[in-house]
């Protein structure tokens, strides 16, 4: 699997912490964001998941486009020290437009290394 590509078609099937699982058991540092709180118009509802393993390969959803690929990017920072971070992105935020909330909606998302 290439980096930054997602897993195998048999496993888009399964729930994103049951490959986080799977990823653990074969030896990858993972990380799994989580969507905690949303307002106003939001792609995923609280509760989603997406996992990143050490190699920015993912699985799941929080968001969609941009949001996605911001919490990829401080995956790796978060499997690298250890250290949980809370993200927030929003129409209020400077960076709205840039990772793709001009519709209006909020997301928090929780994330954090796992195993």
């Amino acid at each position: 699997m290439t980096p930054g590509s997602t897993v195998e078609s048999g496993d888009d099937q399964l729930d994103p912490l049951t490959i986080a699982e799977r990823w653990m058991l074969d030896g990858r540092e993972v990380a799994v964001a989580t969507v905690i709180e949303t307002w106003g118009s939001a792609p995923r509802p609280v509760g989603s998941h997406l996992v990143i393993d050490e190699e920015g390969n993912f699985s799941g959803s929080v968001s969609g486009g941009c949001v996605e690929g911001a919490v990829i990017s401080e995956a790796a920072d978060v499997i690298a020290s250890g250290e949980p971070k809370m993200l927030e992105f929003g129409v209020a935020d400077e960076t709205a437009w840039r990772v793709g909330l001009s519709c209006g909606g909020k997301i928090q998302v929780y994330l954090e290394r796992v195993g």
